[in-house]
């Protein structure tokens, strides 16, 4: 009955809702397997057909914290989030964060609409595409309390975890969360 449940959701998300010109060197501090994944044209977007080659970005236990965020060009509330996303960014340039956008969009929308996004709005955060649409196999393992509905951010290092299951309103809302991380 969850597996149905968490497919009616994520298709209900899916009709819901609604360039990157070159990762820089900084974005890029992020270790995933470079034999995990193959590349989009020049653009530096990893694709990874299915979770269990993502699944590392969950198991860092470093001095680092990252920020993984799963999201789709086609979901408003998950767009509406992205600039407070990249203010983090920003904001948290030269500490110990790593942020990586993990897109949900569909595999024949990588070049037509994934792409064009990340060029159009500069993104300067570390996208990834996972094209696995097996969802009801790997969202538990990303988070049991997950429902399915996106976006969602979680937020760890190797001693502290934090879910977050509703967009980001307000980007200070975020900072906080990140700011827990990092004792300030």
């Amino acid at each position: 009955m969850r597996m149905f449940f968490l497919s009616c959701i994520f298709g209900l998300v899916l009709y819901s809702c609604q360039g990157n010109p070159g990762i820089p060197a900084e974005a890029r501090s992020v270790s995933i397997p470079a034999d995990a994944n193959k590349y989009v044209d020049s653009t530096g977007v990893p694709l990874y057909e299915n979770y269990d080659d993502l699944a590392p970005v969950f198991e860092h236990k470093n001095d680092t914290t990252y920020l993984i965020n799963f999201w789709a060009t086609w979901c408003k509330p998950c767009v509406e989030e992205l600039p407070y996303i990249e203010q983090l960014h920003d904001d948290f340039a030269g500490q110990k964060l790593s942020i990586i956008l993990v897109s949900l969009d569909f595999p024949d929308q990588i070049d037509k609409k994934l792409i064009p996004f990340i060029r159009e709005h500069q993104l300067r955060s570390q996208v990834v595409a996972l094209l696995d649409g097996d969802y009801n196999a790997w969202i538990d393992r990303v988070e049991p309390a997950w429902g399915g509905a996106i976006p969602i951010s979680i937020v760890y290092n190797a001693e502290k975890r934090v879910f977050i299951d509703k967009p980001i309103k307000k980007y200070e809302d975020l900072k906080a969360i990140v700011s827990s991380f990092f004792n300030y």
